[in-house]
């Protein structure tokens, strides 16, 4: 406890700053996310008096229908965009001014969503989530970098991991504040669509005060005493000498080449290992099955004989659920490692699958197999936020050093902006086919990863970029597969921490 208070004390300008970078961050994704469904029925009927008053005849269903669609998928397709704008710009301006011009495109975003019932446009809807979309997507690549960077060593894992929490976060107040007693009703969906603009001007407010990132500062930009004030101001006034070795031997691993594009960071041989992990913790967000167990929820509660107006209540306990496993995480998240939690959070989700799919079969026999559902499908949501959610970001923070780093998050982004298309996409045409027999291929590659994150993913907590990329080229350099699985298998019995 003294420890911890001491670090409250030290460091506290810097947990401050965590704080504004995710309320500004992945907060606003996780709302944006988590909202929209609550509105639809006032949006569409919004649309169709819309048309109506126009043309002087209603909309057709499908017609209706592929609009709603096409409001709710074009947020994906801003992201995309947003994300492949974003590495270009960081490296050039800098995180904190790209995340201030963020800001100012969220709030005019807001008044767009704010205003759209009162000018009778449902234009501005579409609009509105098109340009969210694109500051979604720079949210995503931007915050977590900054909240690594600016960390020291030993709080980067609690750093990087809480762009989960403000994720979970976001997701939470979403539903709260789309139920009906707030903001879900027919007067107020475009105050609901609009919220998030306070998000963004708190952190255009603050973000002034804080500085740049040390590492980039150091690295890209040559300025030593800018990045020794940046963490004097941010880790307090202490000697950081052995931070600021670690950042100029990385400096002088990348001294001929400040920043790399994306096609030289897939081409770079050195970095190909590196790529492979990012590619599986993000195909593996994209397919663990967390979007089919949200989606089975409401079933499974009807189910168990829950009274319909009760389950977004319940629901809303699901979404806590993942916000406490979050916080979990980033606690415990240094004590752990990053690879421990992974790799066993993976294990316990596939496990909890194999019995979901099983209760899931059995429900429409056996009534009290709904509740079994409904716990396993809290046992699945606490898994996911305590281990992937958490980890993965910091996973991709720190296996890139800073020249590749930004182009690696663009690849990472595009892949999760493109797997969300892709999924959303033909998701239903899954559940439709098999049912709950839809969670063994989830379980499926939930085992595959297990395998691939335990072999040859190296532990990076407490090390610094330059140790971490010792440690793959390590394990990677004309090395036999047979080899690998025996070093591991010795190393985790060896000094074996349950989870």
């Amino acid at each position: 406890m003294d420890r911890l208070f001491s670090d409250l004390v030290q460091y506290q300008k810097l947990f401050q700053m965590i704080f504004m970078l995710g309320i500004g961050g992945c907060f606003t994704i996780g709302f944006q996310i988590s909202m929209i469904n609550y509105p639809s029925v006032h949006v569409k009927r919004f649309i169709n008096e819309t048309w109506l008053e126009r043309y002087g005849s209603p909309l057709r269903q499908k017609t209706l229908m592929l609009l709603w669609s096409f409001i709710v998928s074009i947020y994906g397709i801003g992201g995309l965009l947003g994300c492949l704008c974003s590495g270009y710009l960081t490296t050039k301006y800098g995180k904190k001014k790209c995340l201030m011009c963020n800001n100012l495109l969220i709030i005019a975003t807001a008044f767009l969503m704010g205003f759209s019932k009162m000018a009778k446009s449902f234009e501005m809807v579409l609009c509105g989530r098109f340009f969210y979309g694109i500051s979604a997507g720079f949210c995503m690549t931007i915050h977590p970098q900054y909240a690594g960077e600016v960390s020291p060593k030993k709080l980067r894992g609690f750093a990087n991991s809480s762009a989960g929490f403000f994720w979970s976060l976001g997701k939470v107040l979403g539903q709260i504040m789309g139920l009906s007693e707030f903001l879900g009703t027919e007067s107020l969906w475009p105050l609901l669509m609009a919220f998030i603009g306070i998000a963004a001007l708190i952190q255009l407010v603050t973000l002034p005060f804080f500085p740049e990132s040390p590492p980039y500062l150091l690295i890209q930009k040559d300025d030593e005493e800018g990045c020794l004030k940046a963490m004097d101001k941010l880790w307090g006034e202490m000697d950081h000498q052995a931070e600021l070795n670690d950042m100029k031997e990385e400096k002088a691993a990348t001294k001929s080449i400040k920043s790399m594009s994306i096609l030289q960071v897939m081409k770079d041989p050195s970095l190909r290992w590196q790529l492979y992990i990012l590619v599986t913790v993000i195909i593996v967000m994209q397919l663990c099955g967390i979007n089919a167990v949200y989606f089975y929820t409401f079933e499974v509660l009807c189910t168990a004989g829950f009274e319909e107006g009760r389950i977004p209540y319940i629901s809303l306990g699901v979404g806590l659920c993942e916000l406490f496993s979050t916080i979990l995480c980033t606690i415990t998240i240094e004590r752990f490692g990053r690879k421990t939690l992974l790799w066993k959070g993976y294990a316990m989700m596939a496990l909890v699958l194999v019995l979901l799919t099983i209760t899931l079969s059995l429900q429409n026999k056996y009534n009290w197999m709904s509740f079994c559902s409904v716990i396993l499908i809290f046992l699945f949501v606490f898994f996911f936020g305590i281990g992937p959610c958490g980890a993965t970001m910091s996973i991709m923070v720190e296996i890139f050093n800073q020249s590749s780093r930004s182009s690696a998050f663009v690849i990472g982004g595009c892949l999760n902006w493109a797997g969300l298309f892709v999924v959303g996409m033909i998701f239903p045409f899954i559940v439709e086919s098999l049912g709950p027999f839809c969670f063994l291929i989830f379980m499926g590659v939930l085992v595959g990863s297990v395998i691939f994150v335990y072999l040859f993913l190296p532990e990076t907590k407490g090390k610094s970029v330059t140790e971490i990329t010792e440690e793959f080229t390590k394990l990677y350099s004309g090395k036999k597969l047979s080899s690998i699985v025996r070093r591991k298998f010795l190393e985790e019995h060896m000094s074996y921490t349950s989870f």
